[in-house]
């Protein structure tokens, strides 16, 4: 799903909502979340999952052309962890797809 379907997938399931407001809404959500990462907050949305930021520690790589040692510096990236409630759900989609391929369902 991108973004342009999540805006269409909002406007469709509220009808009160223009698809700008739509757009605007989740615009100001992930700028919300976005600004919550970049100053080092965890973000925790309760039955989906949490984001936060890991720490990649300095390493030393090689350059595959020359094969000299490089040093990478630290890096913190964004990391999502799903919640209980998702992880359950995705499995039992994932169940429920696979039962219906073997039965000769799609």
């Amino acid at each position: 799903m991108t973004r342009s379907d999540l805006v269409e997938e909002l406007a469709a399931r509220f009808a009160q909502l223009t698809h700008r407001d739509a757009e605007l809404a989740v615009k100001s959500v992930l700028d919300a979340m976005s600004d919550a990462l970049v100053k080092g907050h965890r973000i925790e949305i309760r039955g989906f999952g949490s984001f936060s930021i890991n720490r990649r520690p300095p390493r030393v790589g090689r350059n595959p052309r020359s094969g000299e040692s490089v040093q990478i510096p630290e890096k913190r990236v964004p990391h999502f962890k799903p919640g209980k409630a998702l992880r359950e759900a995705v499995d039992a989609g994932t169940l429920a797809q696979a039962n219906d391929t073997e039965n000769g369902r799609k």
